[in-house]
């Protein structure tokens, strides 16, 4: 390898030697190589991060998919949940309502069957009630048609034929008489009288027609013609008292009898109570007058001092006997506290009440300590001035300094203390 010079303005400069060239070159290629090798570095790390970073995303996404998807199915089964409740609840509220309307419909059914049944027997009672007053009229009329031609047959005289007309006076009257009577029931009237006189009239008919009929006739149209005067009046006399008692609801004889049993049995049973209930009554009384016998006794025996001043005060007091009353009072005079106190359990109440304190301030394997009364004990930490012992300038005088300074919250608490107790110190005044 030779060296070349090159002239330049006149001045010859060596020339570099291929290898220098090769050189050179070699390491612009490597420079080249290495930037390249950086960039596809750089962009493979681009690359890797851009992924990255789209798996990331991708992975959220997926995450998030997935949790908005349990959130939708646990939202569709909250859904399906409440439905299925509000179904529920619509299903039995509609089964209530059909519950409610069925038993309307069988009560405004048993009520239309009970109606039904009430105008049925209402309508049977009237036709029996319709029925009855068409047959007594009918046997009434032919008792009169039976009774009539006697009475005429008695009435009857050549010399006097208006005479004819006195039969149907009696028959017309007493019928007339009843007819009054029918009206008095109506109108709510008195109608005892209009009966009588039609039973007057009545017997008065049966009586011409028994008397003509055996001086006329034969004893069988005598009787039978007297029983059709009265049977006439009387069998509608007996509906028209039908109607009457139907009229005021009086009770039937079978009604009335029940009733009467039924008052007796409640009677007899009233009377049972009362005896069983008197009975308690005494055996407690005497009950408790046995018990105050021996709880007189009883404390006569254990406080004869309390029992005798008891007497003398129920006796002052003009009580018959020793009353709660009179003997806490009497007890009360002579221990000074309420029945069941004394000095001395007071004094063993108190002496078991310092033993239990004790007993409860114990430590295991320590004896009682006194407590340090928190009213006296400082509540101060000592101060920087105080750590280094230095004797007060006068005995029992505080100076300055000698505690650290309150908070601000602690001065205001403070103030407001001190203005409470003055305050309650004045009224106390």
């Amino acid at each position: 390898m030779t060296a070349t010079a090159d002239h330049v303005n006149g001045t010859e400069v060596p020339l570099m030697s291929q290898a220098e060239s090769w050189a050179r070159a070699s390491i612009s290629e490597a420079e080249a190589e290495r930037v390249r090798a950086l960039a596809a570095a750089e962009v493979e790390e681009r690359r890797i991060k851009a992924q990255a970073e789209a798996d990331a995303l991708r992975i959220k996404a997926e995450a998030e998919a997935e949790q908005q998807r349990i959130a939708n199915e646990r939202a569709a089964l909250r859904l399906a949940r409440e439905k299925a409740v509000e179904e529920a609840k619509i299903a039995e509220a509609k089964a209530k309502r059909e519950e409610v309307e069925r038993a309307a419909a069988e009560a405004r059914k048993a009520a239309e069957a009970e109606k039904q049944q009430a105008q049925a027997e209402e309508a049977k009672r009237g036709e029996s009630a319709k029925a009855w007053r068409t047959a007594a009229l009918f046997f009434a009329v032919v008792c009169a048609i039976v009774a009539l031609p006697v009475q005429m047959s008695a009435f009857w005289s050549k010399d006097a034929p208006w005479l004819l007309v006195a039969p149907l006076v009696l028959e017309g009257g007493a019928w007339v008489v009843l007819k009054g009577a029918a009206a008095a029931v109506d109108e709510h009237r008195p109608h005892w009288h209009y009966r009588t006189i039609a039973w007057v009239l009545a017997f008065i008919a049966a009586g011409i027609n028994l008397a003509h009929g055996l001086a006329a006739f034969d004893p069988a149209t005598a009787i039978g013609t007297a029983f059709a005067s009265l049977a006439g009046p009387g069998v509608w006399d007996l509906h028209e008292h039908g109607r009457i008692r139907r009229r005021d609801g009086k009770q039937t004889w079978r009604q009335r009898r029940a009733e009467r049993k039924a008052q007796k049995k409640a009677a007899a049973e009233k009377a049972a109570r009362e005896a069983t209930a008197k009975a308690e009554k005494e055996a407690a009384e005497k009950a408790a007058a046995e018990a105050a016998q021996k709880l007189a006794e009883h404390r006569a025996g254990m406080y004869p001092t309390e029992w005798e001043h008891a007497q003398k005060l129920a006796a002052a007091l003009g009580e018959t006997a020793v009353t709660e009353a009179v003997w806490q009072r009497a007890y009360t005079d002579i221990n000074g506290v309420e029945p069941g106190d004394s000095v001395d359990i007071i004094r063993s109440r108190n002496a078991a009440a310092r033993r239990v304190a004790a007993a409860r301030s114990e430590v295991p394997g320590n004896t009682p300590v006194k407590a340090t009364n928190g009213q006296r004990a400082s509540q101060m930490p000592p101060s920087a001035k105080a750590r280094v012992y230095s004797p007060p300038a006068r005995a029992g005088r505080r100076s300055k300094g000698d505690t650290p300074r309150y908070v601000s919250a602690a001065r205001k608490q403070a103030s407001i203390t001190a203005k409470n107790a003055s305050r309650d110190a004045a009224k106390d005044a």
